[in-house]
């Protein structure tokens, strides 16, 4: 264990899973938005070729890796983060489904592979570069939260090169941004084809947007119901439990 762990990091339990993660407060811990991208998004169950961008600690593919036997890659850009998940990947014995890579998102359709892939997933930074935020709490939390060193639309452009005609790429942002997604990924030849809105419970507004695209799609972009994350009691609703804690 004193190998595995470094600094402040613990390891945690993704329980509907049955897998474990490193995390660390000080340097990256994963929230409610990875878990919802990665029950969201749709993916073969036996084969093919996943990436995942702006992967933090491996936590979108270590939850991938439950639902698919297909390949799948994740992509970040921190080296200490990059490190946090490929322990996380040996310590799950995941090492022959994951592969991280220790890159900036940009660069990688160039070394994976133009159009090669089936499914991209992709929680990038949500804020632009001059908003404050949470900024400066330190540099690992900057980076990941703010579009210093990928902006959105650069985001969406390196998932078309990625993608195979007919695959699908799947982005959790912010509901404010979602012309922006829109925009960018038809200017990149992605067709939204599904969108939900997560709430943080009935009669609040919307605080989190899932979307997924086809790679030259057909226009027709299917709303699917909310989702609520708390009960009026501020318990978490029957379906976020299961994405936590897997069947009850």
């Amino acid at each position: 264990m004193e190998t595995l762990l470094q600094g402040d990091e613990r390891l945690d339990y993704l329980l509907a899973e049955s897998l474990r993660i490193i995390q660390s407060p000080s340097v990256f811990s994963f929230s409610l938005d990875a878990v919802l991208l990665s029950r969201f998004v749709n993916v073969p169950h036996h084969k093919g070729h996943i990436v995942d961008l702006c992967s933090g600690n491996g936590v979108i593919p270590l939850f991938l890796s439950a639902r698919t036997k297909a390949k799948i890659t994740g992509v970040e850009l921190q080296e200490r983060l990059y490190d946090m998940a490929t322990r996380s990947i040996s310590y799950n014995n995941l090492q022959q489904q994951i592969t991280m890579l220790h890159d900036d998102v940009k660069e990688v359709p160039a070394k994976i592979g133009i159009e090669t892939c089936d499914v991209v997933t992709c929680n990038p930074p949500y804020f632009l570069a001059h908003e404050q935020s949470e900024k400066n709490k330190n540099e690992h939390y900057t980076i990941a939260r703010h579009e210093i060193h990928l902006t959105l639309d650069e985001a969406i452009f390196s998932a078309s090169r990625l993608l195979k005609q007919g695959g699908k790429a799947a982005f959790v942002h912010r509901p404010g941004r979602l012309v922006d997604i829109i925009e960018a990924m038809r200017k990149y030849k992605l067709e939204p084809k599904r969108v939900q809105f997560v709430y943080p419970k009935a009669g609040k507004e919307a605080n989190i947007l899932l979307i997924e695209a086809i790679k030259y799609g057909k226009p027709d972009l299917k709303i699917l119901p909310p989702l609520y994350i708390y009960t009026d009691d501020g318990e978490y609703t029957d379906c976020v439990k299961e994405m936590l804690y897997g069947q009850q």
